[in-house]
């Protein structure tokens, strides 16, 4: 980590829009109490801790959450007390947004072999960009209760048990069972942003083994049970697949389709495209918000996810190659960037692989973004890091040899990634004996506005075959 400035000079800036807002506040009434006291207490309060508690990374996700509040609560002052006021609100709430991920890139660790950060002003509006979402998750994540802890302290151990006496720890793959085909899946028409596509539904039949830890709390998510995917092929004679895996919190058409743009990949290089939902997201939820249950404290649900979607993805797989596909690729996105890596070392019958800003170690980002309360709590009832990071190493992408070719492999990642630091792509590189890799100057959500990250896609894409 770089040296922390005693007085970064960056902070003053939400420090004195906060005051700002709160300042004016009481001259507007109740209402305007109301619409100023959230941004100005945001921003206040997370530039104040910036000067007192310098070095603290997760401070300027609440400025860049604060600053996005200030922008929309900033609106109605337009009409309330005038453009001049508005636009002040307005723009010191940008310029406070824009502090924020200034901030993070003076503090973030700079891993080896990762390009340094260009610490541009460009560069810190997409880093504060991710540090607003990676606020927003702090504060709705669901989490373990205390009473539970002891309870997944106890499984983890239990799991621990099991998984060295079947020799999983020495051998992950063999953790993982060769799954059949789909047989028959049902196909709906749907459309969606003008998008034509083929809603694909199938029995899951995935189980934990009859002496896993939380295996019967698994098999009682009923919406789990039934898998789901998103089709767009051609008509016509037999042509490639590209399976799409998705990120974190996604698995709805709209969402996932937007994030695989087919006028890109299924139009402009002609590839069919299989959009598979990952466990507990999208139709499967069983939470208030798509992916809740996954990373998020329940250790062995995490790890009967993901062994759900190795199993539900080969699955699928499994269908295409029976109905014909001459190749079939992968490709996924942060979270689906984990699974396309692991797909990738269980299926060496696959065209290509290409994680993008992937994920690859559960465990240090439960430890990075989980808040510290809940992080002590976890440790104090014996859920160590080291202890989830043993059960997890069968599921993980950093312990199984890769399978597809080398010169099939790509990867990409963002040097100032917030949500998936750029340490857990580099991680992967390296075990992967370092395949082709871009490195764009940018954050997590923001790879598509990056032209080397498409022409790595497009390069990949072609040499392997898939794309016309």
């Amino acid at each position: 980590m770089k040296e922390p400035q005693r007085w970064p000079r960056e902070a003053w800036i939400p420090l004195l829009v906060g005051l700002y807002w709160l300042w004016n506040a009481p001259a507007h009434g109740f209402v305007g109490f109301v619409f100023s006291v959230l941004p100005g207490g945001l921003l206040l309060g997370s530039g104040l801790a910036m000067l007192l508690m310098p070095g603290d990374l997760r401070i300027s996700q609440f400025t860049a959450l604060g600053g996005v509040l200030g922008v929309i609560f900033a609106l109605p002052a337009f009409v309330v007390i005038g453009i001049g006021h508005g636009l002040l609100l307005v723009a010191g709430s940008v310029a406070s947004f824009v502090a924020a991920g200034l901030h993070t890139l003076q503090l973030e660790p700079h891993p080896e072999e990762v390009p340094l950060p260009d610490g541009t002003l460009g560069l810190g509006v997409q880093v504060a960009i991710d540090e607003a979402l990676l606020a927003t998750m702090t504060l709705t994540l669901p989490l373990p209760r205390s009473h539970d802890l002891a309870r997944i302290a106890g499984e983890i151990e239990s799991a621990r048990e099991l998984f060295q006496s079947n020799g999983w720890f020495e051998n992950p793959a063999s953790y993982h069972v060769e799954p059949p085909p789909v047989e028959k899946p049902t196909l709906t028409s749907r459309s969606t942003r003008s998008v034509v596509y083929e809603h694909l539904r199938f029995e899951s039949d995935y189980e934990p083994r009859a002496d896993e830890p939380g295996r019967d709390r698994w098999l009682s998510y009923v919406p789990n049970r039934t898998g789901h995917a998103w089709v767009l092929r051609h008509r016509g004679a037999p042509r490639p697949w590209l399976v799409c895996i998705h990120g974190y919190q996604m698995g709805r058409p709209g969402v996932d389709l937007l994030a695989f743009r087919p006028e890109w990949l299924h139009h402009g290089h002609g590839m069919n495209l299989l959009l598979p939902v990952l466990p507990l997201h999208g139709p499967r939820t069983i939470g208030r918000r798509s992916g809740d249950g996954f990373l998020a404290g329940e250790v062995l649900d995490t790890i009967h996810a993901e062994a759900q979607a190795m199993w539900d993805i080969r699955r699928l797989v499994g269908w295409l190659r029976a109905e014909g596909a001459p190749a079939v690729g992968v490709m996924g996105l942060s979270l689906g960037g984990y699974n396309a890596a692991l797909l990738a070392e269980l299926d060496g019958g696959l065209a290509c692989a290409i994680p993008g800003v992937p994920a690859t170690d559960f465990t240090r980002l439960f430890f990075r973004h989980g808040p510290p309360l809940q992080v002590r709590q976890a440790e104090l009832h014996g859920s160590g890091e080291d202890h989830m990071d043993e059960v997890l190493q069968v599921v993980s992408p950093l312990r199984l040899p890769v399978r597809v070719p080398r010169e099939r492999l790509a990867i990409f990642g963002g040097v100032a990634d917030r949500l998936v630091p750029a340490e857990q792509v580099r991680d992967l590189w390296r075990h992967w004996d370092r395949p082709r890799i871009e490195w764009y100057q940018g954050a997590h959500l923001t790879f598509p506005r990056h032209r080397a990250v498409r022409a790595l896609v497009d390069d990949t894409l072609r040499e392997s075959g898939l794309a016309a």
